[in-house]
């Protein structure tokens, strides 16, 4: 398998230097932060693009994955969402997601991974909000096919989908099979899962792995590989059991004061571990 490291822990870098710091420091991969200061959909140029690409050739490095979760350029990193009540606050989200999905197949990815729904609004049931939720996706999976990107949901706590089973029920009601999985490992156990025994029921809907340690309580804590609870080695054992050769990304993107040493170091767990 191979490693990437999100430029999300790099928020307080340009994404150059983001770049050619989780390069040398030994990974595969990069995962964008398609978000402000980073590369922003819905303004990104041409030549911004391209730029990042010849960052990405010096650099000797290739895109892990497209991250369009995070919005802070509009509010935060949950808002706005597909399931917002206004439907005009809604459609930002959309109309961001379609800007993403320009972007990615502007530079040739197959995926970005996309926020599971979001925060059930307080006046709205969860069918409510499921259905909208549907709908939003309904409303953009035209557009990926049509550049053949793949909408990677990535389950959450605190958000619409949570659990395995809560993703395993959108993907029945959703007709198409752009819509896919990205899998967080932490944030599986942080709603009670065992990671490692979700690769299996998962795995034909999986595009991209997030991996980061938990703390022992199961809050949800980005927290460096080794320092948490989690079982990363069964559950890296499972993907490397069944021959996967694809991104596992870690994201750390709590670490915005130490991102190089936090990659240095999540690198060198893994390394030690046999990993990398």
């Amino acid at each position: 398998m191979q490693f990437g490291f999100s430029t999300n822990a790099f928020r307080e870098y340009h994404l150059e230097d983001a770049i050619e710091a989780i390069a040398d420091a030994g990974y595969d991969g990069v995962e964008l932060l398609f978000d402000e200061p980073h590369l922003y959909p819905p303004t990104a140029t041409e030549e911004e693009r391209a730029h990042v690409e010849d960052v990405l050739n010096r650099a000797e490095i290739t895109v892990s994955n497209g991250n369009a979760f995070m919005l802070t350029a509009i509010e935060d990193f949950h808002h706005p969402s597909y399931i917002e009540p206004d439907e005009s606050y809604r459609r930002e989200r959309i109309d961001y997601t379609l800007a993403a999905l320009e972007t990615a197949a502007a530079l040739g990815l197959p995926y970005i991974s996309i926020e599971p729904g979001g925060p059930i609004p307080e006046t709205k049931s969860r069918e409510w909000a499921m259905e909208t939720f549907i709908d939003s996706l309904e409303s953009v999976v035209p557009r990926a096919e049509q550049v053949d990107v793949d909408l990677l949901v990535e389950p959450e706590p605190d958000l619409l989908i949570e659990t395995a089973d809560e993703f395993l029920e959108l993907v029945e009601r959703v007709d198409s099979e752009r819509v896919r999985c990205n899998f967080d490992a932490g944030h599986f156990y942080c709603v009670g899962e065992n990671p490692a025994e979700l690769v299996e029921p998962l795995w034909e809907y999986t595009s991209h792995y997030h991996i980061e340690d938990i703390p022992a309580d199961r809050t949800h804590e980005h927290t460096q590989l080794g320092d948490g609870a989690m079982d990363i080695d069964s559950f890296l054992g499972q993907l490397e059991n069944r021959g996967y050769d694809g991104f596992v990304t870690v994201e750390l993107y709590p670490y915005e004061e130490t991102p190089i040493e936090t990659a240095r170091e999540a690198m060198a767990f893994l390394g030690e571990r046999g990993w990398a």
